[in-house]
């Protein structure tokens, strides 16, 4: 039995990771926009002219099938009853696939079997090239940052891990992040990069192109390519060795004298923090919020914290040192500064290089649309997104720890330790914590741990006395 290649997306598509209707049956999936990006035999370089990679169904071309790989951009809409999302696929077609391509084979078609080329290194040089050059493709246009020169000659590789994207990874000196599900509109990260490029921010990846396409009228980001940093460090993967270090240390051994203190980089890190926000504020609007909006603030930060309860009632035995600070909050009369954040701020998004630390993935939280990601807010709601990030460092690795129990003190010594560093660092490079300051973050960190609660109740039930512990510890 034969399927058309929209019935094989259909049922290829529920498995990505990067799929976001996970659990909800398709009812359609339509093709939207095809685009001819490249025509390849065996011993040719890419064809990237549109003219010539869409002549694939002539004579000629099904002469040398054999020998020909097609690959297409495609823009498909996936309904699920009443809800509709966009999703950019890069296909490849191919007479026979390879055995190091089965792990992503889609199906079989008429113009041979298909499959997630992003995997494919013999084709994605494409998009490398096609951005080094400013190729308009089809409806595709592919661009390249004034003043910087691509080498086109790197091969990639897919960068694991991801959710929500698939990025690649061009020899060790790019890494072009496709944005799978598409929202119409420019993504923030290439706004929110590039604004930070001219301004020469040193904590920041270099970008260097872009592609996009014009989707419901809107000039819209599809991928972004940046500076890969081969010899810099995940701060999440550092500060968990800091953790193990401490916890395998001989009994009495504290935060400060196990050998892989972090708190030195924790207040590096602040310092870089204080920078990047101060380089936001001057590249971009700032504004300020009345007393009557932040209100309405608290009021938002009650309703997370209620829904928390519902999922997780004993919660409510700790929630009334939420509700105090909540009340200080609404009690405030002055402004609160607001300004562009990064939006989605832990130490999984901060990377340390031999020279400093440099902040990735300014796109926002993925899900939430683009009018709230680049919506002002608080500098402080960053601050508070790494204070918890720390809170997890220490303590994730006890939800299946022998000694748990044992360690927890380590654990909240640990956490304390380097959430006070990087608020000191924070403070030394010009970033504003102190009266009224100190309210906001509180609660912008209890809004966050109540999330954080919903969220493990439902995905990571072990997990959830990570922010459980923020209530119980907390001091109004």
């Amino acid at each position: 039995m034969t399927h058309t290649l929209e019935e094989l997306l259909a049922g290829w598509i529920t498995h990505q990771r990067w799929f976001a209707g996970k659990g909800r049956a398709i009812t359609e999936l339509a093709v939207e926009v095809t685009t001819p990006l490249a025509l390849r035999g065996p011993a040719e370089s890419l064809h990237s002219d549109v003219a010539g990679s869409s002549r694939t169904t002539d004579a000629s071309a099904r002469t040398h099938a054999e020998e020909q790989i097609l690959l297409r951009h495609l823009i498909i809409t996936v309904r699920q009853d009443s809800h509709t999302d966009r999703y950019q696929l890069l296909l490849g077609f191919r007479p026979r696939l390879p055995q190091r391509l089965q792990h992503v084979a889609i199906g079989e078609t008429p113009d041979g079997f298909a499959y997630d080329a992003v995997h494919d290194a013999d084709v994605t040089g494409v998009l490398l090239s096609s951005i080094a050059k400013d190729a308009d493709l089809g409806g595709l246009r592919f661009r390249h940052m004034p003043g910087t020169q691509i080498d086109t000659s790197p091969r990639s590789l897919v960068l694991g891990g991801e959710q929500s994207n698939t990025s690649l990874v061009f020899g060790d000196a790019y890494i072009c992040k496709l944005f799978r599900k598409i929202i119409p509109g420019v993504n923030p990260e290439l706004e929110v990069v590039s604004a930070l490029a001219e301004r020469g921010s040193p904590n920041i990846a270099r970008p260097y192109g872009w592609i996009e396409a014009d989707v419901d009228g809107q000039n819209t980001t599809l991928a972004f390519t940046q500076e890969f940093l081969p010899t810099a460090s995940d701060g999440w993967a550092l500060a968990l060795t800091s953790v193990r270090d401490l916890y395998g240390s001989l009994p009495g051994t504290t935060a400060a004298d196990a050998g892989g203190d972090f708190a030195a980089e924790s207040h590096r890190l602040g310092v870089a923090t204080a920078h990047l926000h101060k380089e936001l504020a001057a590249a971009f609007p700032t504004n300020t919020v009345e007393a009557p909006e932040v209100k309405r603030m608290v009021e938002g930060f009650r309703r997370r914290l209620e829904a928390a309860i519902g999922e997780v009632p004993p919660l409510a035995e700790h929630a009334g040192v939420a509700h105090e600070t909540f009340d200080r909050l609404a009690d405030i009369r002055r402004p609160i500064i607001v300004q562009r954040v990064h939006g989605d701020y832990h130490l999984g998004q901060v990377m340390r290089t031999p020279s400093e630390w440099v902040v990735l993935d300014f796109e926002g939280e993925p899900g939430q649309p683009l009018h709230e990601r680049r919506a002002l807010d608080s500098p402080l709601r960053d601050v508070a997104g790494m204070l918890r990030s720390f809170d997890y460092a220490a303590r994730h690795l006890l939800s299946d720890h022998p000694d748990a129990e044992a360690l927890e003190q380590r654990a909240a010594q640990w956490a304390q330790r380097n959430r006070a560093a990087f608020i000191a660092g924070y403070s030394a490079g010009g970033g504003r914590i102190h009266g009224d300051d100190a309210v906001l973050l509180r609660a912008l960190e209890l809004s966050k741990a109540a999330y954080e609660v919903e969220y493990e109740s439902r995905n990571r039930p072990t997990w959830l006395p990570i922010p459980l512990s923020a209530f119980r510890n907390a001091v109004s």
